[in-house]
């Protein structure tokens, strides 16, 4: 009998969030065992998802790690988990971030720390059953779940605006999934089933194909963000604290991209053959917007989180060029963009509780008292602009090999999120690095050795990245040159005159 690893992977740190919640001490007893108790359970969690991914057989087909039992079999809903190389790597990425968050908020978080690491705990459960689901509906269970300690992260430990934040972040991302929602029921009143591999198979009729893509663009438009579905996105990083920023832009906002990848282009080819000049043009506007706005801000984070969302627009355009190079770049630009820019928030967090603030122009000649800080920091403000030798170069170049091949206006495009990323990144790196050293940062302390620990290794793998980018991409490359040939195949089946029906495909 094999041990059910994918299970023990994701209820694991939702026992230890029991346990915390279990523990009877004093308030600060209790918040002291509550972060060791967080910190191991995660440190676990990662051991065993880095032991998945050592066993992980790339070229094998289909999922990996399967498990299966009946849940309301007589709707044909069951749970049923398992991993391929694309959910994998976002797995690890989860289980990666979780522990490096915890120990930023050591200290940063001194309110309410036990609830704080329980609410973390919860939400890497849910992030990673997420990723694990190979049924619709356990799916849908664990993206709305998603929601709960994502909303309280915010809402409770956040800025001033965290109530405000809280409340759009739930409203938008609830409401997305409502859609999702009707486009999963009328999967299942077709095919008779939520099983996702089965729903990969069988083919829907081209008109319903567009209202279900209507669906899950409204759903997973909004945790991508899409343009313009992204109005909660800038006060939500903005005001969430930095440690759970670092989890929300790093490793939630991947699952409305992950959602195209498993929903909509493989179950709705012919929609997403459609639709993708329409995709790929909100993709390129979000890319060039949110640069725009970008340089127009003076607070440091906010700047921050319009650069994710410009960059989580040219994921949106790889992902709907629908060719190999394009997905892969789509993917790799997310996986690097997870590690990139929780490490970007960490830093402004870093430098903002030593100065007191956030504004471009409220502190400069870092780098004359914060040596260490400005090395790992140009590191990272390189890396966010796509400088060859880091992970997002990578990325962004494998999306304008996928988007030459559908026109030169299309690359040109895409590819000025590395031109307005260098100009909007090199003038906050310039104003608060270098110049005269102000009486406000007279007294700055370069970084203690906690800080160190979770700077380095998010440096580290930003490096491997770019440096040994066949590491990751071998992982899911077979998998995404299956995706890309059936949808090539599913198109070309539905425009020939026998094209299988719903029940042949199911077989």
């Amino acid at each position: 009998m094999h041990l059910p690893l994918l299970t023990i992977l994701t209820f694991l740190p939702a026992a230890g969030a029991l346990l915390i919640a279990l523990t009877r001490a004093t308030p600060e007893a209790g918040d002291r065992s509550a972060r060791w108790i967080a910190l191991w359970c995660s440190v676990a969690t990662l051991a065993i998802a880095l032991l998945m991914w050592a066993r992980f057989v790339p070229g094998q087909p289909g999922f990996q790690f399967e498990e299966r039992a009946d849940w309301v079999p007589g709707f044909g809903i069951s749970y049923h988990v398992g991993l391929d190389g694309i959910s994998l790597l976002f797995v690890v990425l989860s289980t990666f971030l979780v522990p490096v968050s915890i120990v930023a908020a050591w200290n940063s978080i001194e309110n309410r720390a036990r609830d704080y690491m329980i609410a973390v705990l919860l939400l890497e459960s849910t992030l990673i059953g997420l990723f694990g689901a190979l049924d619709f509906v356990l799916f849908y269970v664990f993206y709305e779940a998603t929601l709960i300690p994502g909303s309280l992260l915010i809402g409770i430990w956040g800025g001033p605006k965290r109530v405000y934040a809280s409340i759009r972040f739930f409203l938008f991302t609830f409401g997305g999934s409502l859609f999702m929602l009707l486009s999963l029921l009328a999967m299942w009143h077709t095919a008779g089933t939520t099983d996702i591999p089965v729903l990969m198979r069988t083919h829907f009729a081209p008109a319903a194909q567009g209202w279900m893509f209507l669906g899950l663009v409204l759903a997973f438009g909004v945790k991508l963000p899409l343009f313009p579905l992204h109005t909660w996105l800038p006060d939500a990083y903005a005001e969430a604290p930095a440690p759970a920023t670092a989890l929300l832009s790093g490793v939630l906002a991947k699952a409305g991209a992950y959602g195209f990848i498993r929903f909509a282009i493989p179950m709705l080819p012919d929609a997403a053959a459609r639709y993708a000049p329409w995709m790929i043009g909100l993709g390129i506007v979000a890319v060039i917007y949110a640069a725009i706005v970008a340089l127009a801000q003076t607070d440091m984070k906010r700047l921050i989180a319009y650069s994710s969302f410009s960059h989580m627009g040219l994921v949106l355009v790889g992902l709907f060029t629908l060719n190999a190079p394009g997905v892969d770049g789509a993917l790799f630009q997310m996986l690097s963009h997870g590690i990139i820019i929780a490490a970007l928030f960490l830093s402004i967090a870093m430098l903002s509780s030593r100065t007191g603030d956030r504004s471009i122009s409220g502190v400069s000649g870092v780098a004359a008292r914060m040596p260490a800080f400005a090395t790992l920091g140009m590191l990272f403000f390189m890396a966010n602009i796509g400088l060859p030798g880091t992970g997002s170069f990578v990325g962004e170049l494998l999306v304008m090999i996928g988007a030459i091949h559908l026109g030169f206006w299309v690359a040109l495009l895409s590819g000025s999120a590395m031109i307005l990323g260098a100009a909007y990144m090199l003038v906050l790196y310039g104003r608060v690095m270098f110049g005269s050293v102000r009486s406000l940062a007279g007294g700055l302390r370069d970084l203690s050795p906690q800080e160190m620990a979770v700077l380095v290794p998010l440096a580290v793998i930003t490096l491997w990245m770019g440096i040994y980018p066949s590491s990751f991409t071998r992982v899911f490359d077979p998998a995404v040159t299956g995706l890309v040939a059936g949808h090539r195949q599913a198109v070309a089946a539905a425009a020939s005159p026998a094209a299988p029906t719903v029940l042949e495909a199911a077989r």
